[in-house]
């Protein structure tokens, strides 16, 4: 599999980029890849189907010019900023019969993520406390009932697109003030706010690329990516309103 290491200027460009891929290996069957990327500033990325109205406290992202955008996976709305890791993957249906079904994928990706990020828990320190990294309600990673990680993902015929955002010095408060709680929650939250709910990775972005490119056999750096496709994208679909602000 090939890794690519790649931030573009804009969060249009970045949201561009994931869906681009899937196609292009959808189209020309070009191959998996694994991709990071981070954002500095809080911005506020809706799911595909999620409700802006519902999820997003727009006054204060406007008084505090927080942008808000939309992807292409599904999944809920979530606050990117500094301390919040990026992760895609591009796999092939092939790859595994797991894959050819939303939930077994979900189980079968975060299952390798998990095992590659297992030790970088503070189990140690956990005492009669349960703090190992596990699968929590249908695509979450979590910490003794927090979450640290949430992914999603975007299907096509032959390859799928799976975007997952790992915590590992976030500040969870700031969600609190840019979303509101969603409608729709899993078991394991019990109506806890985001800064309750929220919690980071102990280990810096390089460590967590490192294990993560190990996990999936990511060891050449892919020498090009879909240029022209990004710049359409972006232009056409991620940085319009009509988009954004299509539910």
């Amino acid at each position: 599999m090939n890794y690519l290491d790649l931030t573009l200027a804009s969060v249009a460009e970045n949201l561009a980029l994931d869906e681009a891929l899937l196609l292009e290996a959808e189209a020309s069957g070009s191959g998996e890849i694994l991709r990071f990327w981070e954002w500095p500033t809080p911005t506020v990325i809706l799911g595909a189907g999620s409700r802006l109205t519902e999820d997003v406290n727009q006054l204060a992202c406007q008084a505090d010019r927080v942008a808000i955008l939309r992807r292409s996976s599904g999944g809920g709305t979530v606050l990117l900023g500094h301390g919040c890791l990026c992760y895609s993957l591009i796999l092939s249906y092939d790859r595994h019969l797991a894959l050819r079904e939303i939930h077994s994928s979900f189980r079968f990706i975060l299952g390798r993520v998990r095992d590659a990020l297992a030790d970088l828990s503070p189990v140690r320190q956990a005492g009669p406390t349960d703090l190992r990294l596990e699968l929590a309600g249908t695509s979450d990673l979590a910490i003794a009932g927090r979450k640290c990680s949430g992914n999603s993902q975007q299907r096509k015929r032959r390859f799928l697109l799976h975007h997952g955002t790992i915590l590992y010095a976030f500040d969870a408060h700031l969600v609190d003030r840019y979303l509101r709680l969603p409608s729709r929650q899993p078991d394991y939250r019990l109506q806890r706010k985001h800064g309750e709910f929220l919690t980071n990775l102990p280990a810096r972005s390089c460590e967590l690329k490192s294990r993560l490119m190990t996990a999936w056999n990511a060891e050449t750096r892919a020498d090009s990516w879909p240029r022209d496709v990004v710049r359409q994208l972006a232009e056409e679909k991620y940085s319009r309103a009509e988009w954004t602000r299509r539910r």
